[in-house]
């Protein structure tokens, strides 16, 4: 095996002097990911240094004052908002992906629209959605800074990324199984429902993992349609601030720098762990199916 794997590297040693241009693309790509893995760790290294020594207790208050600096509303405010979006978004996102990857015909000429529209939404830079969501649910339906009202802003921004993925995720589903569904007697409904989607599951939740990871570093579309109280809010109609919310807060005032570290370190093991437990699970059903 070592004399096989002698024999390769000298051939490709050969190959690399009789064509410097494969050389040069081979040194480019290694230096690429050396550079892409060492910002990533530099990044995380950084902010670890930086905020795990100032984790403290009083961080974790359950009332916010000046002395605390408590990220405890800004962390149940997150899961809030990102359930909430995610309630929201997700059945439409599917729903939607289902029509256009089973349902709709060849040649419909509502499809190419629907798709044009779908990629130039995923391309709107955030803040537009935040100016768009102040607009319609502050001022046109009076609701004020509320968590409802960024919640649905998020839903509509992560609304197209979770129907193109659902999309890509039912097209890469083998016509063998709705064929075999179909020779057995099997409705188009029971086909899709039963056979279809529960194969292109592990691809539909990719796309939730990304709109979640989305949903919880957002702050441009939750400045205006959520505001920034720094509390836990009585209702869904209350104003209130998430993790990355509360994190930009407390760098634009410049007075709790520390805390502001520890808050990114918070956000960050929270974002790994939502992405670890999506993955997991996306791998179990994966394996079942």
């Amino acid at each position: 095996m070592e004399a096989i794997n002698k024999i390769t590297w000298r051939e490709k040693l050969k190959g690399y002097k009789k064509d410097p241009f494969s050389a040069v693309l081979l040194l480019l790509v290694v230096l690429a990911a050396v550079v892409t893995v060492g910002v990533l760790v530099s990044l995380v290294a950084y902010i670890v240094i930086k905020g795990v020594p100032n984790i403290t207790p009083q961080l974790f208050a359950w009332t916010y004052n000046s002395e605390n600096v408590s990220m405890l509303p800004a962390i149940i405010n997150t899961i809030t908002i990102t359930l909430l979006s995610l309630l929201f978004a997700v059945p439409i996102g599917i729903f939607s992906a289902i029509y256009l990857a089973e349902y709709a015909k060849r040649g419909n000429q509502f499809i190419p629209v629907v798709r044009l529209t779908t990629e130039t939404l995923a391309g709107i830079p955030s803040i537009v959605y935040g100016l768009f969501g102040y607009l319609l649910f502050n001022i046109h339906l009076g609701w004020g800074y509320s968590i409802l009202g960024g919640a649905l802003t998020l839903a509509i921004m992560i609304l197209p990324l979770i129907m193109r993925t659902t999309e890509e995720a039912l097209h890469s589903v083998s016509d063998a199984f709705r064929e075999g569904s179909f020779g057995l007697g099997a409705g188009k409904l029971r086909t899709v429902f039963r056979i279809v989607l529960p194969s292109a599951v592990p691809g539909i939740l990719s796309g939730v993992i990304l709109a979640i990871g989305r949903i919880v570093g957002e702050t441009a579309a939750l400045l205006y349609p959520a505001g920034t109280a720094p509390v836990v809010p009585g209702s869904i109609m209350e104003s209130g601030r998430t993790l990355a919310v509360h994190m930009y807060a407390l760098l634009n005032e410049g007075l709790y720098m520390d805390q502001a570290y520890a808050t990114a370190v918070i956000l960050l093991v929270l974002v790994i762990g939502i992405n670890a437990l999506s993955a997991f699970i996306a791998k179990r059903v994966g394996v079942k199916e």
